[in-house]
């Protein structure tokens, strides 16, 4: 299927100073949040004991606190989760020492107290060591840099190095985008998280290698047109590809954000915003790259 008929002409690399300085100062200001504000941290990195509640009535954060505050558990916090009108809600505790079926247990019999046996429902109880949080905190930071850099290695093996820097800069730009739209939404990075900003390395880097597979053959192909011309029509060429594979995938993930559940939500969220960041940098940052080094040969 071709979307876009041939021989069309936008010429993409003409805004691409625009595109950096925009991209640069987006960059630095989610770095700026990293470093200021910090990511909201779940139980997967943070440590600490999530409880997932359902309850059968209309029940308020508050009355949810003042049933936890019997249990002498430390300190909590509380949230609406799932839909409005849903009446659940997560338990963010920081005991950890009591082991999950007694924790159960108590949670349970402090629940049919305050509200009754048939109007709840607790639906999973997550726990997890500190120590352990850290180190799942560090080797989910160090899965996504590492993944980023061997994608940029596989693309300097393939095509060049030029393509390679210009890779691995995109693939920093759609992570770094991903984590400050999640940080301005107030969503929790866990472990699915991770999941999502390596899906979106590996999604971006495709459409990295396809645009780079034509620049290349179509530096072969035509040798009266300058490195910019030849980028552009490169473009140009694969942008109909483009639509139509990022297009059906974020038709799948719209409806897997609006249908899919409070659990997935953030999920499809990430991977919404990753998938869209890809394309643009792809056209606007990994292209360009390629540009400032337009007096090297592209290796044959």
């Amino acid at each position: 299927m071709e979307l876009i008929k041939p021989g069309l002409k936008i010429p993409f690399t003409r805004y691409r100073k625009i595109a950096i300085i925009i991209s640069t100062i987006v960059n630095l200001a989610v770095l700026i949040m990293l470093f200021v504000k910090g990511p909201n941290l779940g139980v997967d990195f943070a440590g600490g004991t999530m409880v997932h509640l359902k309850f059968q009535q209309n029940v308020t954060i508050p009355d949810v606190r003042q049933a936890f505050e019997k249990m002498d558990l430390g300190g909590s916090v509380i949230q609406d989760f799932g839909q409005p009108g849903s009446n659940e809600y997560l338990v963010r505790l920081d005991q950890t020492a009591v082991e999950i079926g007694v924790l159960g247990e108590q949670i349970k019999k402090v629940l049919t107290d305050q509200f009754g046996a048939d109007q709840f429902e607790v639906r999973r109880i997550e726990s997890v060591g500190p120590k352990i949080g850290e180190d799942l905190r560090q080797r989910g930071a160090l899965s996504v840099i590492v993944a980023t850099i061997m994608m940029g290695i596989y693309i300097w093996f393939r095509f060049d190095l030029r393509f390679g820097i210009g890779a691995v800069i995109a693939l920093v730009h759609d992570v770094l985008v991903a984590v400050g739209a999640l940080m301005l939404a107030n969503y929790e990075f866990d472990l699915t998280i991770i999941a999502a900003l390596l899906t979106i390395v590996g999604f971006s880097v495709n459409d990295t290698v396809v645009i780079c597979d034509r620049i290349r053959e179509n530096m072969r192909k035509i040798k009266r047109e300058t490195l910019e011309g030849i980028v552009n029509i490169s473009l140009n060429e694969t942008l109909s590809r483009t639509i139509l594979t990022t297009g059906t995938a974020l038709l799948v993930l719209v409806s897997l954000y609006l249908l899919g559940g409070a659990v997935i939500r953030p999920f499809a969220f990430t991977l919404l915003v990753g998938f869209i960041s890809g394309v643009y940098s792809t056209i606007f940052i990994a292209s360009p790259v390629i540009l400032m080094w337009k007096k090297k040969p592209v290796k044959k």
